[in-house]
């Protein structure tokens, strides 16, 4: 069974800092990325970073050198500083592999609530 297990969601004051973990365990196959999404009551979840097996990092704007993303086998990282209240949100962590077929497959966390006040 695949599982994703996430953790270090919190409340915090802006300005304040954060560091997120999820762990993925019972995949045999090879994983090509792992990264972290968002999302607020009533809306879509929108991208925040990723982290491809090469190590190669991506980031949304909105978090483009506030947040940093780091893998270390399979458990990604989501170092959050300079919180803003705009920040708030329910954080889901998400590994791509790719299934013997070779179609590409997404596991997601729980989510994790994080909360910044003014």
């Amino acid at each position: 069974q695949v599982q994703l297990v996430e953790s270090g969601g919190g409340s915090v004051q802006a300005g304040g800092s954060l560091r997120l973990s999820c762990t993925a365990s019972g995949i045999s196959s090879r994983i090509n990325y792992m990264g972290w999404h968002r999302q607020t009551p009533g809306n879509r979840r929108t991208f925040v970073a990723s982290i491809h097996n090469g190590g190669d990092t991506n980031y949304a704007t909105a978090v483009k050198g506030r947040f940093t993303v780091s893998r270390d086998q399979r458990t990604v990282f989501l170092e959050m500083n300079s919180l803003k209240p705009e920040d708030t949100a329910v954080y889901y962590c998400y590994t791509s592999i790719l299934q013997q077929d070779g179609s590409p497959f997404t596991y997601w966390g729980q989510g994790t609530q994080v909360t910044v006040s003014s």
